[in-house]
């Protein structure tokens, strides 16, 4: 039986929010503790936010140390997992230039994802190459590492998929080389992605509707307070809707049955709150202040081991030095590998110099 090794991260164009937290790294923590993975590296994909970022290099390199505070304050050990800085691995680079061969231009452009990040980039007329290509780059990333798990949300299946047809395409031409990763989605339906504080379809930094890991607890209120719920829900005695309003989607992702106790002790369990609330009589007020002491109930361990962190900025720095060195020696074995299987290995052995000779041999 080989190693069971994942491989994930996240692009530095921004500090992490609480749809993060929820969809990844509240995850990336319990695989970190349960024991069953050998080997687990998170990435700072800093090379891949160039794609859509070449000409704000200061925004990616700023948030570089943003996204290693969100993942130690998370909960993520750097005793136990190697978080690593991508572009500090110039392997993938080689890699994602071997893999280019084995995809066409018209896979890329069916590939649902990039589909869709073309279009909500407003890319359509003039896609840069880096960023058309990603998929290709992922699988380098993926395969670097031998990783057998990649945790993702659902809209990232169409770029595993992608990296398992390189794979196989790789091992069928060049011999058995490369391992064929599988896809690890979120348990429940909480943990995928959560809508913005507005109820829309996605937390964006741009659209101003995400509540960040490292909010202070009156930015939480405020932001809590001010959440989208049933717009038909005018009234207190009013019956209103569960499904689709951010508010009890927030409440599904974050509540457990013992936050009543503490702190809503007229009920026990979710689902008797959201009895009340659809048969009326249950205002929107009361509910948002009960999520809110939930987030915060969530969050202030984390802002406080954040708030640690960021009084040893050294250390968080060369705990990505020194993870970005593992990364490194790890990629490059199967850089050599890969090589190796594509004949392009020259100076590795005196095969060259061997088979020269016997064609010249008078």
């Amino acid at each position: 039986m080989g190693k069971k090794i994942i491989l994930t991260g996240d692009r530095p164009t921004g500090r992490l929010h609480i749809g993060h937290y929820v969809g990844s790294l509240r995850r990336r923590v319990e695989l970190q503790d349960s024991g069953k993975f050998d080997e687990i590296y998170i990435m700072i994909a800093d090379a891949q936010a160039l794609t859509d970022n070449a000409e704000h290099p200061d925004k990616v390199r700023k948030n570089i140390i943003e996204v290693a505070l969100d993942y130690l304050s998370a909960g993520l050990d750097p005793n136990k997992v190697t978080l690593f800085i991508q572009s500090q691995v110039p392997e993938l680079t080689e890699l994602s230039f071997y893999y280019m061969n084995l995809v066409t231009v018209s896979r890329l452009q069916r590939n649902p994802t990039v589909k869709s990040e073309i279009q909500m980039r407003n890319f359509e007329t003039s896609i840069p190459v880096g960023f058309f290509t990603y998929p290709i780059s992922q699988a380098a990333d993926i395969t670097a590492f031998d990783a057998t798990t990649v945790p993702v949300g659902e809209d990232q299946e169409p770029m595993i998929e992608q990296t398992r047809e390189i794979v196989r395409k790789f091992n069928s031409v060049y011999g058995d080389t490369l391992v064929e990763p599988e896809i690890l989605l979120p348990e429940t339906k909480a943990a995928m992605r959560l809508p913005g504080t507005d109820g829309k379809a996605k937390m964006s930094k741009s659209l101003g509707n995400c509540i960040y890991l490292s909010d202070d607890e009156e930015t939480i209120r405020t932001k809590v307070m001010s959440m989208f719920t049933d717009p038909n829900h005018l009234r207190v005695q009013d019956p209103g809707e569960v499904e689709g309003n951010t508010v009890f989607t927030y409440l599904d992702a974050f509540c457990k049955d013992e936050y009543f106790a503490e702190f809503l002790p007229d009920y026990s369990n979710l689902d008797e709150l959201k009895a009340h609330y659809k048969r009326g009589g249950l205002g929107d007020v009361k509910v948002k202040k009960f999520l809110n002491k939930v987030i915060l109930e969530q969050l202030t361990p984390i802002r406080a081991r954040r708030s640690d962190y960021e009084q040893r900025i050294p250390e968080v720095v060369d705990i990505l030095h020194q993870g970005s060195i593992v990364a490194e020696k790890k990629a490059a074995g199967t850089l050599d590998r890969v090589k190796a299987a594509m004949m392009i290995n020259y100076f590795d052995t005196d095969d060259i110099v061997a088979e020269a000779m016997e064609k010249y041999a008078k």
